[in-house]
């Protein structure tokens, strides 16, 4: 107890709550409120704003979706008969929608603050070739980011193929990627082998007469964290690199691409040269490989739920493009396997890089900076004015048509 003239302060009280003797009575000291209280409020404060923009993001993507998807689809049945007639005219309309389309899921990404840095060779030489991309594949937010990448570069949305896992088509840009003649492969052991036949009838008949460029593929056939444990196992069992960042990739789908449109082989028998002369002139081929390798800050994969809700903080992730030339690659079953398995033990090791360094060349040797992937907002806004609009006249057309029938 210490006498402070006729005030007494009990010292034996908490610091933060020592209570003063006056004539007898004890008052206690009034303190400010507790750190962890304030703390615990601004956190719940916190939660609320992002529970609310959640939400209202949510919510957003929904009434996106509504007015654009459906006008896509009605542009296109508009559009029939132009396809009939004058198919090339067609096709070409139909990419710019699908470029256009594409661009609002860009927006979903750009919006929620989900920035893509590009490192590794430069690819812009290439937009306008035949190219075959070959990328990890870790989660749902996997095709968004992609998207969000081509559409900052002229002519690669449009004239861009995607082969993807069948259940997309179930999707809500299911009938999206039907009438723009992307590709659905069946996964599992039974249907593999109808499903590459499909394939190879899909080249033939829609990548090669719509004169489409890139096409997007993913080896591995599954997200990262449902194929680890199996792709472990199998690699076990037949003596392959064990990875923690990617999964063994599966070699059939790009067997059959570069069966139908690889780069013809030099061979000096006259007669494989005679033979394929006239089909060597005529068909296209793939000119190029790129191989990106997708890194999600602190190796946790960003998924489409989280694009839409803009949950997660603002983030970076990382593209590391390598860029090979279709001579390279080889025609022969089993060494095309070897390069594929050589490419993502590559992949394996410049993501350990990356989480354990920040660089996918290793602490001994920094990667450059890189470019940020910059979108247009004055763009993103014509679009939706464009496709709102659009709505509304087809709104219009058939109530009028329904006005007519009734």
């Amino acid at each position: 107890m210490v006498d402070r003239g006729n005030v007494m302060v009990d010292n034996h009280c908490p610091r933060e709550g020592y209570s003063i003797l006056y004539n007898g009575w004890h008052f206690p000291k009034m303190t400010d409120s507790s750190p962890s209280s304030s703390s615990a409020f601004i956190n719940l404060a916190n939660n609320i704003v992002t529970l609310v923009k959640c939400i209202l993001r949510t919510g957003f993507v929904i009434i996106n979706n509504v007015y654009c998807i459906p006008t896509y689809v009605v542009w296109m049945m508009l559009l029939f008969p132009v396809k009939v007639y004058h198919p090339q005219m067609y096709w070409r309309i139909e990419g710019l929608f699908f470029h256009w389309l594409l661009a609002m899921v860009s927006m979903w990404t750009w919006s929620a603050g989900y920035d893509i840095i590009e490192q590794g060779d430069d690819i812009h030489r290439i937009v306008s070739d035949r190219t075959l991309v070959i990328a990890n594949h870790q989660s749902t937010g996997d095709v968004p980011i992609l998207m969000t990448t081509f559409n900052a570069k002229p002519n690669v949305l449009p004239n861009l193929m995607w082969i993807m896992d069948s259940i997309f088509k179930f999707t809500n840009f299911g009938v999206v990627s039907m009438l723009h003649q992307d590709f659905f492969i069946s996964s599992g052991r039974k249907r593999r082998e109808e499903s590459l036949r499909q394939l190879e009838k899909h080249l033939e008949e829609a990548y090669v007469p719509r004169e489409r460029k890139w096409m997007v593929l993913f080896p591995e056939g599954g997200f990262l964290c449902k194929r680890r444990e199996t792709s472990q196992k199998y690699a076990k069992k037949n003596n392959l690199p064990i990875l923690e960042n990617v999964t063994l990739p599966r070699v059939g789908a790009m067997r059959m691409v570069f069966e139908k449109l690889g780069p013809a082989q030099n061979n000096n028998s006259d007669l494989q040269l005679n033979t394929r002369s006239s089909s060597t002139i005529a068909r296209p081929e793939i000119s190029w490989v790129l191989d990106i390798t997708i890194a999600y800050p602190q190796g946790k994969p960003i998924d489409l739920p989280t694009i839409v809700t803009g949950s997660r903080s603002p983030c970076e992730t990382v593209l590391f493009y390598r860029l090979y030339p279709s001579s390279v690659v080889p025609r022969d079953p089993e060494l095309l396997s070897k390069w594929l398995y050589d490419r993502w033990v590559e992949k394996e090791t410049l993501l350990d890089n990356f989480y354990k360094y920040g660089s996918f060349l290793g602490p001994c040797r920094s990667t450059n900076e890189g470019t940020k992937i910059q979108q247009d907002p004055l763009r993103y806004l014509v679009l939706h004015l464009f496709f709102i609009t659009s709505s509304y006249i087809h709104y219009n057309i058939f109530s009028y048509v329904l006005s007519c029938i009734w």
